[in-house]
């Protein structure tokens, strides 16, 4: 296979049962990329948002992975089992009685800011491997609560033993601890039987394609559902340089704008939109976080060229 330059973002649907990882080398062939990676994984269990990322977009893949997240997430309950969800054997069965109002109670109770305890089959890691790793041998590793935030819980559907959530909250969030925890609140317990990622950040399911759609695709309509490099910065505010100022930030200088302090910037060179990486503005000062080569700045301004030709 001959590999080559691709620049963009992906919003790739992912289905259940498959890893990330293999998810993204499936992608990456299809697109002959040189460069490819994700934006943080999305367990095999879960279906849904999964970001890639194709040549200068890779820089900016943190951006992804310290977003809030949104998720749809089926619990069922009255079963508690081991790893929090439909894999694992059941460990305890408990009469279901429960009414909207109380589910709705509980998943107030889990709102804010809150301590998780990472579950046993997650990818943290221990000692440099993966705590599932662990939890496969059956050896139980001690672990520290982690402060997350739970932005909102909105019930969905449900009745009786089988509810569906619709969860916002920051990075690093298990929804397979928080079923558990709701579970608890209810005294019957619960565990996931789906989960569904819908949001990273700016970027939304509504706008992802399937592996098999990508796969029926010729490439041209393929290189078409890419995302501009940027794409991870979208919620990020614009600055545009002219040809002499784009030329020096490139160089890794520091700029002096008439512009407000702000954490994280886009910044582009003069048309064509010529994305030239990501920085910070403080005192009037624009300073560069994420740089990308000129390589890959006139590979965006190709790439553009092309598709807009």
């Amino acid at each position: 296979m001959v590999r080559r330059a691709v620049h963009g973002v992906l919003l790739l649907d992912k289905p259940v049962g498959l890893s990330s990882n293999d998810a993204l080398q499936r992608a990456k062939r299809l697109y002959r990329a040189e460069k490819a990676g994700h934006t943080g994984t999305l367990d095999p269990l879960a279906s849904g948002l999964l970001p890639l990322c194709f040549g200068a977009a890779t820089k900016f893949s943190q951006a992804s992975l310290d977003a809030d997240k949104r998720y749809v997430a089926t619990l069922k309950l009255g079963q508690t089992r081991r790893g929090g969800d439909l894999e694992g054997e059941v460990l305890r069965e408990r009469p279901v009685n429960v009414s909207r109002e109380a589910v709705r109670a509980a998943c107030d109770r889990f709102t804010g800011q809150i301590d998780q305890l990472p579950p046993m089959h997650s990818a943290l890691k221990h000692e440099g491997k993966a705590l599932y790793e662990y939890a496969r041998a059956g050896v139980e590793v001690e672990r520290e609560p982690r402060r997350v935030t739970i932005h909102s819980i909105d019930i969905v559907e449900g009745e009786h033993d089988r509810w569906v959530l619709d969860v916002r909250c920051s990075k690093g969030t298990y929804i397979r601890t928080l079923s558990e925890d709701i579970g608890e609140a209810l005294d019957c317990g619960a565990h996931l039987t789906a989960l569904r990622r819908t949001g990273a950040g700016a970027l939304t399911l509504d706008r992802a394609v399937t592996l098999e759609a990508l796969e029926a695709m010729d490439e041209p309509t393929r290189d078409a559902c890419l995302l501009p490099a940027d794409a991870l910065l979208a919620d990020c505010p614009e600055v545009r340089l002219g040809a002499d100022d784009a030329a020096r930030f490139l160089a890794g200088m520091r700029r002096r704008l008439a512009l407000a302090d702000a954490g994280q910037v886009r910044v582009f060179g003069p048309e064509p939109r010529a994305f030239l990486g990501s920085a910070h503005i403080v005192a009037g000062e624009l300073i560069s976080t994420r740089l990308l080569s000129p390589s890959e700045v006139q590979g965006l301004v190709t790439e553009r060229t092309e598709r807009t030709a």
